[in-house]
């Protein structure tokens, strides 16, 4: 297995992170949330998309959902972040 992608919240855009995944990597996402830093896995098996956080595993069953998810979460940057 590859070594994860580090990143934190907003460094990359969706299309990067989903690449990444698609790729094999793991993608560990430091963000922070009522003041507690804590980290999140993104990954992919093939056929169905994770998010790993640290009190549940959220399981995307399409592209379009995962992407949902990270912008959503605030883990990409957006358009005007670039």
């Amino acid at each position: 297995m590859s070594n994860p992608l580090r990143i934190s919240a907003g460094d990359l855009e969706t299309d990067a992170i989903m690449s990444a995944i698609e790729d094999g990597r793991r993608v560990v996402i430091t963000t922070t949330t009522a003041q507690q830093e804590y980290e999140v896995t993104l990954r992919y098996d093939g056929s169905v998309y994770y998010c790993d956080t640290p009190t549940r595993l959220h399981r995307h069953e399409t592209e379009r959902e995962m992407r949902t998810c990270i912008r959503k979460m605030g883990y990409g940057a957006t358009a005007e972040d670039a």
